[in-house]
């Protein structure tokens, strides 16, 4: 498992830590890279951030306590759980999902990722 520390700071210091397959600073990894592949979620089971549910299932399957992906449950969507590769912000899960850009920097979120937000979130 490879992890990138994001060395950019962000408000409150250093940006948090991404785990898995990161190719930058700016959270793209080996499976989504595009120009707007930009945002990093934290996963509820073992909060920590990734830039994708393959990156998340990679990484799990080498540690030597595997534990299962858990969503999070719509009553815990005001937890910052998101970060902006761009500015290294970090948003609520509701935040997020009422965006199409970064409310800090302006940057644009690949509007593609919505079509995993099942990977990531209970649906309302």
């Amino acid at each position: 498992m490879s992890a990138h520390d994001g060395a950019a700071p962000s408000a409150a210091g250093a940006a948090p830590t991404v785990f898995g397959a990161v190719l930058d600073a700016s959270t793209r990894c080996i499976h989504f890279h595009s120009e707007r592949d930009i945002v990093a979620i934290k996963f509820a089971c073992c909060l920590r951030y990734y830039p994708c549910s393959r990156c998340h299932d990679e990484a799990v399957r080498l540690e030597p306590t595997p534990h299962a992906t858990r969503r999070w449950p719509l009553a815990q969507w005001s937890e910052l759980a998101i970060l902006c590769g761009a500015c290294h912000r970090e948003l609520s899960i509701t935040e997020y999902r009422r965006a199409d850009r970064c409310p800090r920097c302006t940057a644009e979120f690949n509007p593609g990722c919505r079509l995993h937000a099942h990977l990531y979130f209970d649906e309302p």
